[in-house]
């Protein structure tokens, strides 16, 4: 009688688990950025890199609003930053004033309008 063969993976160690938002060198979540457009039914299909790149994008605005937020606590001989310090910054700030803007003007000019037959 003939006892079992070791296993091919007996002695190797399991690589760690690593998680997409490290994979992408992001500190916002990217796993649950992905749960939430999932949850919340934006498409029937999503990429694999998109909740990456959305995570990004979200990363970039609020490391950019809390360092302009930052300075604006420093202007004023503050320490910790407080959400009037944040709303003057995203006031200062023409790009993300228009980002933000509660009412965006729609843009007819920057959208090609198809052309009417005859």
């Amino acid at each position: 009688m003939r006892g079992k063969k070791p296993s091919k993976k007996a002695g190797k160690r399991r690589k760690p688990n690593v998680s997409r938002s490290t994979r992408a060198e992001l500190q916002f979540p990217v796993s649950r950025v992905d749960r939430h457009l999932h949850h919340d039914r934006y498409a029937q299909r999503l990429s694999s890199s998109t909740p990456v790149f959305l995570a990004g994008v979200l990363e970039y605005l609020t490391s950019n609003i809390l360092e302009l937020a930052g300075e604006e606590a420093h202007k004023n001989s503050r320490i910790r930053i407080t959400p009037e310090h944040m709303r003057k910054a995203i006031e200062s700030s023409e790009h993300l004033r228009d980002l933000l803007e509660e009412d965006p003007k729609p843009r007819d000019e920057d959208v090609a309008q198809p052309e009417e037959k005859e």
